[in-house]
């Protein structure tokens, strides 16, 4: 240990790796988790599932998907009963700028695309300080994609607008 400003911001502690990425990571999950609990909860003819591959997807809504790999796995599927109407989503929260942002707001472009040509929207619900040093691969996303959030706009009931309910 070099000294004590290193030790606290966690350099020294493992604070600074990708176990720290995978704990905001979840975090971010559980937010919102418990954002579509109780926005499910409000709106009986909405359902939702985590970790939603496509073997899920049709055991729980009965709605088949096509995948563009085969561990493709969303974060969150949100399903609305009475229109027929499936939700997918992806979270991801980044504390730090670097090339991961840049890298995987061009995926979630394409992701877009694929799943929208099959009559399904992608929400990508991300956050992050690390966004200020990468404004212009989310802006691009941003205008790309339908959906693209983060929790404040998540806070204020943009679900509701998203989901098309009155």
């Amino acid at each position: 240990m070099k000294n004590l400003v290193d030790y606290c911001f966690g350099v020294e502690v493992g604070f600074d790796t990708n176990a720290r990425k995978n704990r905001t990571g979840d975090i971010m999950e559980k937010l919102v988790y418990k954002f579509l609990e109780e926005f499910c909860e409000e709106n009986n003819n909405l359902q939702f599932i985590e970790q939603a591959t496509q073997k899920r997807i049709k055991e729980f809504f009965n709605y088949d998907i096509k995948i563009d790999k085969n561990s493709r796995r969303f974060d969150f599927a949100l399903f609305d009963r009475t229109k027929n109407k499936l939700f997918l989503m992806e979270v991801n929260y980044y504390s730090g700028g670097g090339s991961k942002l840049k890298a995987t707001a061009g995926e979630y472009q394409y992701l877009n695309d694929f799943v929208k040509s099959q009559n399904i929207d992608f929400v990508w619900i991300t956050d992050g300080k690390g966004w200020l040093t990468s404004l212009k691969p989310l802006e691009e996303t941003f205008i790309h994609n339908d959906y693209v959030i983060n929790l404040d706009m998540l806070k204020n009931g943009v679900l509701k607008e998203i989901c098309q309910i009155q």
